[in-house]
Order: structure tokens, then C-alpha cells, then sequence
């Protein structure tokens, strides 16, 4: 009997916290909580630096939700909505990509970064006129972007407009003298041009500026080797492998623009016993991010 006695004695002390008093017949009123906006935007600024931070290390699972939660608290700012598309175009999400990039134009249509963003969402999506449009607005605004003169030669390339390309390329070298990108990319025009000693120069030149940078070494090792120098384009090849084995994959170097006479040339050339040896060696290693 105390048990059932205390158990009632505690709901009647419970009860007269949420039962209303007679003496009062007035409704309760709801208790507004003022929200401080700046405080919100500064919180939102911090959650979106938290999420570049994720994105650098490609923790995009964590990253976006942040990213979202900090446009609704920073939504007037122009870099949040650039970084939230960014996000989405890393993880292939191209239609949120594009609309929060869009927003990010809105606030800020002097921002050429943004305009380059959507150039990318839109060649991702094999859209390159469209690319190339997005490209061309935001070299306007920043001229001298060899990135965005890189991107503008790719965009080319792929609508087949090759002396633009190279015009576009050279520009960004001018601008950046060790932007080898922009080198190799001339060396894959010049191959499937069949001008495969111009494609060769520029991929030696492409090599010197940077010796860990596989492509150019790759596209070396199979041009060799075509040729008729099968032993050093062996020895190549290796090499570019132990840095980077993707570019055994011929899906990969479609995706980085290699064309159908250099793909052609590489399908056979990973096929050698030695290639595949090296390709089994270096598959139990991480890509490269």
C-alpha cells in the first residue's frame, strides 16, 4: 500500500504543473524566442567552412548536409550557395548543382568562379556549347583565368573546333608557364592529327614541368611504343602506372578527352604482358584524389 500511495501522491504533484488554475481563465501564451540573424549567419558561415573543409577531403556525405543547413542560415550569401553547387556537382546531383549555382549568380553576378562552375556542370553533362557559353561569360569578368581559358580549350574540343582549342590552350600557357594541362591537352589534338612528333614534344614538355604527372606520361609510353621504340614506351608506361594506375582504364582516358586514334593505340598497348604486370602491381594502391 505505501507504493500505491506515494504513486498517486507523485501524479497529483505532476498535475498541478499542467492542469490550468481556475482563478485564471486566460490561455496560455506561446513564448516567442527572438532569433538574432547575424548570429544565424555567423553560425551558418562557420557550418559552410566546416564543409569545404569535408569536401576538400571528398566526405561528401558529410559535407552537403552541412553545406545545406548553412544556405538556410546564410541565405544572402553568394559563397555558400557556390560552394552547396560545387558539393552537388562533385556528387553528380547536376540539377541542384546548377540551381544553387544560380543562386550564387544571382547575389553575385560578378563573380566569375560561378560562371565557370556552371561551364563545368554543363560539360559534365556533355553540354558543351553551353559549357562553353558559361566559359566564355566568366572570362569576361576575369580575363587572365588560365583555368577558365583551360576549360574554354576543352569545351572546344569536344565541338571539334581544334585550332580554338590550341588557341585557348596556349593562352593559359602564356598566362601560366608550368600549367602542363593545358600542354598535354595540345599533345592529344596533334596525335589525333597524326602530327605525333609535335604530340610527343608536348608531352615531354608536360613531363619536365611536373614528373609525377602520369598523364602526359602514359600518352609518351603508348606514342613510343607505336612508333616502333617499344622498350623505353615499356619503361614509360610502368612509370606512369606506379603514380596512377587509372590510366590503364580506357573509360578514364575518355573521360580526360583522349581521342580515338591515341585510345586505339593504348587499348593494345595495356594489353602487353609487362603493362598488365605493372597494372596488377599498382591495383592494390589508392587512386590518386
Amino acid at each position: 500500500m505505501p507504493k500505491k500511495t506515494s504513486l498517486i501522491s507523485l501524479l497529483v504533484v505532476c498535475s498541478l504543473w499542467i492542469m490550468p488554475k481556475h482563478a485564471n481563465a486566460q490561455a496560455l501564451i506561446p513564448h516567442t524566442v527572438q532569433l538574432d540573424a547575424a548570429k544565424l549567419e555567423k553560425q551558418g558561415l562557420s557550418l559552410a567552412q566546416e564543409a569545404a573543409s569535408l569536401g576538400q577531403f571528398q566526405q561528401y556525405e558529410l559535407a552537403l548536409p552541412r553545406a545545406k543547413l548553412a544556405s538556410q542560415l546564410a541565405p544572402k550569401s553568394d559563397r555558400v550557395w557556390f560552394l552547396l553547387g560545387g558539393l552537388y556537382l562533385q556528387t553528380k546531383d547536376y540539377n541542384n548543382a546548377i540551381a544553387s549555382l544560380t543562386k550564387a549568380q544571382t547575389l553575385n553576378p560578378k563573380n566569375a568562379a560561378v560562371q565557370f562552375a556552371l561551364g563545368s556542370v554543363h560539360f559534365q553533362q556533355q553540354k558543351y556549347q553551353q559549357a562553353a557559353n558559361f566559359y566564355m561569360a566568366g572570362l569576361k569578368i576575369k580575363p587572365n583565368d588560365s583555368e577558365g581559358l583551360f576549360d574554354l580549350g576543352n569545351a572546344y574540343y569536344m565541338l571539334g573546333k581544334l585550332p580554338d582549342a590550341i588557341a585557348q590552350y596556349n593562352k593559359a600557357v602564356s598566362l601560366n608557364q608550368k600549367f602542363w594541362p593545358a600542354i598535354n591537352n595540345i599533345g592529344l589534338i596533334k596525335y589525333e592529327q597524326g602530327d605525333t612528333q609535335t604530340a610527343i614534344q608536348k608531352w615531354q614538355s608536360a613531363v619536365v614541368l611536373d614528373k609525377q604527372a602520369a598523364e602526359p606520361l602514359m600518352a609518351l609510353a603508348v606514342a613510343y611504343y607505336t612508333k616502333g621504340d617499344q622498350q623505353q614506351g615499356i619503361t614509360l608506361g610502368e612509370q606512369a602506372l606506379r603514380i596512377d594506375s587509372r590510366y590503364a582504364n580506357l573509360d578514364f582516358l575518355k573521360e580526360n578527352l583522349w581521342g580515338t586514334r591515341l585510345l586505339a593505340d593504348t587499348k593494345k598497348f595495356v594489353e602487353l604482358p609487362r603493362i598488365q604486370a605493372a597494372i596488377q602491381q599498382s591495383a592494390s594502391q589508392p587512386a590518386p584524389r
